[in-house]
């Protein structure tokens, strides 16, 4: 996997991920709407882990600034 996921995004990722587990877990959510909060704060802590993000994939979308060498082939 190519990294996509800039350290801005990484940032803001881990924020908003540990704000939606707390909020899920501390009790202050329930029913359907817990899940849902829980679930986007692990992907968004995940994703930011991993620098890889499967949606800014499929959309061509990229964050990263790193620059990719290309080999030269003799």
């Amino acid at each position: 996997m190519k990294k996509n996921i800039g350290n801005g995004d990484r940032f803001l990722r881990i924020i908003i991920g540990v704000i939606a587990l707390i909020l899920g877990l501390s009790g202050s959510i329930d029913g359907t709407l817990k899940w849902i909060v829980l679930v986007l704060g692990l992907v968004m802590v995940v994703t930011s882990s991993i620098q890889f993000c499967g949606i800014y994939a499929l959309l061509g979308i990229n964050t990263c600034k790193v620059k990719h060498h290309k080999k030269n082939k003799r």
